[in-house]
């Protein structure tokens, strides 16, 4: 049946927002590295008639992978996917065959039967096939309910179809596995394997690795491993591979290795996936000495490394700081390796020079690529510019892109948009999302949350909250950060009232407010002189279940200190502790400049002086507290 070679995924590591894609990982567990139809397809074509159980030989040898088939008969055929029935030959045959079925029965050793016995046999053939018929269709609408979606009646059908006496056909069985575990149910998923041993019906390492894979993905690596060591067939390179990663995700290399002794031991040898997971995780854990190492025992097992593994490397070189070594290396690659750097590779190294301050070699180096360069490598570029404020020249490269083939994107955008709202030039802003939109690149959340924080800092709060309630006609949903965004703006202006309708909206629209959205509300509530409003609203947290934070205590001992009622503060202090949240500061300078607020000036002074002593208030902040009193 072949094994399928997993596809290179690609995505950045690099949380930086310059563009998703822009550099590089290996797609984590590699998945189960197979589909169903891997079972059935490069076989040839197949004519299945219900009724009489056949074996099927598996290709390649492989003992191990057998394969239970009922209720099915293979008839070979042709290129064509036809009978082979030259002159209709064939027909004559089968219609012959039945004829002589009708008028005679025969005993196995050739000689006819009649009467009872007959009756008998036809009797014993009729269960049987009826029996068969049955089992094939239940196993049809088990895969009906799967191909649904419907995972919990599957379950359900399976479970009477195994105290029927029925053994299920294993590729629905895989993909009800696959199913429970994209949904997080490893423990269902873990079930049905149990179900289909338990039946008689023998699972296929196929079905395994989607369980194991379930399991890395699910970080139950531990439970992962259970069930590798109780294979009842043996493992293939996916299997390791998936185990592999997944141990090299959580930092386990030295066990990881002791994997790849075992998978040699079971003469299942490693492919260039499995060492370049092994290189990438020596990169990041022991540096790039011991990965290049790796690569050499690579090399001697006659497996060669492709563009990917080398991306690795260059990779660990520019994490190392090493620069230079990493751009002699990607020099050095036709000649040394026979393999061409991609533009990932280039992106790479580009990063590398910007998060250095590199920017005019940055230029240099994306002039002189040898390949062609990406939107991804200009986003890069441009990105690293605007967070430097040299937004002129950003523009420069972002018309430069159609020149290359490069067709703008949203992310080439948002950091000029952000960039142009930190030095406060709204009106640049606003002008580049008119260009954006004209040139048919339409703004994403993060366009319009950069929009949104620079008018609520610009006190521009009711054009933001437009903004806000237009996002969802413009095919854009606004996220927990967008109201969270909004809220603030509005409590900060006096307008805590329509923040709290705005918490009603949102949770209309399925988004939960978290802490911040709700300090927010409490500042506001403060600030704004309704202080038993704001202890009341943070009551009703409490009773809700959610945990107020350090700045939602502070927000209310900050209003009733400016109410002049640093007693009540004080008191409030004593609750937030008993909170189990632990004070700062901000906590006591609010207190202490609270009791020079109510002419309290020596007492604030000698509770300055004892926290001072105590080092709970740094002597920076003391001065500061001091020139305040």
């Amino acid at each position: 049946m072949g094994i399928p070679v997993p596809q290179w995924g690609w995505g950045s590591p690099f949380p930086n927002g310059d563009g998703d894609g822009a550099g590089f990982s290996l797609p984590a567990g590699y998945g189960d590295g197979y589909g169903d139809v891997d079972r059935v397809l490069g076989m040839g074509m197949r004519i299945v008639i219900p009724g009489i159980p056949v074996p099927v030989a598996i290709p390649n040898g492989k003992k191990n992978h057998r394969v239970r088939v009922r209720n099915w008969v293979v008839l070979g055929t042709g290129s064509h996917g036809k009978l082979n029935d030259k002159n209709g030959f064939l027909s004559k045959k089968i219609k012959r065959v039945c004829a002589i079925s009708k008028s005679e029965s025969f005993t196995p050793n050739g000689k006819a039967v009649n009467g009872e016995k007959t009756l008998q046999l036809n009797g014993i053939n009729e269960v049987n096939t009826r029996r068969n018929f049955e089992e094939f269709e239940n196993n049809n609408h088990l895969r009906r309910l799967i191909r649904n979606g419907e995972l919990e009646e599957g379950f359900k059908y399976l479970e009477n179809m195994v105290y029927r006496g029925d053994i299920p056909d294993i590729i629905p069985c895989t993909s009800l596995i696959r199913g429970f575990c994209r949904t997080g149910k490893t423990r269902k998923a873990t079930r049905v394997m149990e179900i289909l041993e338990e039946s008689g019906a023998v699972p296929d390492v196929i079905t395994y690795n989607v369980l194991i894979s379930g399991y890395c993905r699910a970080g139950e690596i531990d439970k992962a491993l259970n069930v590798f060591d109780k294979m009842s067939v043996a493992p293939d390179v996916v299997t390791y591979n998936t185990i592999l990663r997944s141990l090299c995700d959580k930092g386990k290399l030295e066990q990881a290795m002791v994997v790849l002794d075992r998978q040699m031991q079971k003469e299942c040898y490693p492919d260039v996936i499995t060492y370049t997971i092994l290189i990438e995780a020596a990169c990041k854990m022991s540096g790039v000495g011991q990965a290049m190492k790796l690569l050499d025992e690579m090399k001697t097992k006659g497996c060669k490394p492709d563009v990917v593994t080398y991306n690795v490397l260059i990779n660990g070189f520019c994490k190392e700081g090493r620069l230079d070594d990493a751009i002699k290396f990607l020099n050095n690659m036709p000649s040394t390796t026979g393999c061409h750097p991609n533009v990932v590779t280039h992106n790479i190294i580009l990063r590398s020079m910007c998060s250095m301050g590199k920017w005019m070699d940055a230029e240099k180096f994306v002039s002189d690529m040898r390949c062609s360069p990406s939107v991804v490598t200009f986003n890069i570029l441009i990105n690293f510019l605007c967070r430097r404020g040299l937004l002129g020249r950003a523009i420069d490269i972002l018309e430069k892109m159609p020149k290359h083939g490069c067709t703008p994107n949203s992310l080439s955008y948002n950091p000029l948009l952000h960039g142009f709202c930190k030095e406060k030039k709204m009106d640049r802003a606003i002008e580049y999302l008119e260009v954006m939109v004209s040139r048919g690149c339409y703004p994403d959340i993060v366009t319009y949350n950069t929009l949104l924080t620079a008018l609520c800092k610009d006190g521009k709060v009711d054009f933001a909250v437009e903004i806000l309630n237009h996002l969802s006609f413009e095919g854009c949903s606004p996220v927990l950060i967008t109201y969270n965004t909004v809220i603030d703006g509005l409590s900060k202006i006096g307008k805590t009232g329509r923040a709290i309708m705005l918490i009603g909206e949102m949770k209309e629209k399925g988004l939960q407010p978290d802490i911040i959205t709700y300090s927010s509300v409490v500042s506001g509530l403060s600030r704004e002189g309704k202080v038993e409003e704001a202890i009341k609203f943070l009551h009703d947290l409490e009773r809700l279940g959610v945990r107020a934070n350090v700045l939602t205590y502070n927000a209310v001992m900050l209003g009733l200190c400016k109410a002049r009622r640093t007693d009540r503060a004080i008191d409030f202090l004593g609750y937030m502790v008993g909170k189990g949240c632990k004070p700062t500061e901000a906590t006591y300078t609010i207190l202490i400049q609270g009791l020079a607020h109510e002419g309290l000036a020596e007492e604030a002074l000698e509770l300055l002086n004892e926290l001072c002593s105590r080092g709970v208030v740094k002597k920076r902040s003391a001065e500061q507290v001091l020139v305040k009193i």
